[in-house]
């Protein structure tokens, strides 16, 4: 079972505020802040997300095939979010649409720092 995932960023109160939307938007309620690292839950003892300045104070960089994703509960919810993140200063990454023969309606998008980010509905 994993515990949480971790994202890195170079402005924490910038990605913060990013992440503070769009996981409200996926049900995510921030559980934990510092002035190093912000953790959401999406419901209690679940597995986490974490946004964390590097703890060897080098920058954060993103990694190349690396990806979290997050399963939402209509395609509706898909549009919503991926728009709401390209609004927020998010890239798009491939938009909202049928992937794998139809296997699943996502979307993806980079964050602030070039986190890549997957927002599907199966």
């Amino acid at each position: 079972m994993i515990s949480h995932t971790t994202l890195g960023t170079n402005n924490l109160d910038k990605a913060g505020a990013f992440y503070f939307e769009i996981l409200n938007a996926l049900g995510g309620t921030q559980i934990y802040k510092s002035d190093t690292v912000i953790f959401w839950e999406f419901e209690e003892g679940s597995s986490k997300l974490a946004l964390t300045v590097p703890f060897d104070g080098e920058l954060a960089t993103n990694g190349n095939g690396t990806m979290v994703a997050f399963t939402l509960n209509s395609t509706k919810k898909v549009d919503e979010v991926f728009l709401m993140a390209l609004k927020l200063g998010a890239t798009s990454e491939g938009g909202p649409g049928e992937r794998n023969g139809g296997a699943y309606y996502g979307a993806y998008f980079r964050d602030l720092d070039g986190n890549k980010i997957a927002i599907f509905h199966r």
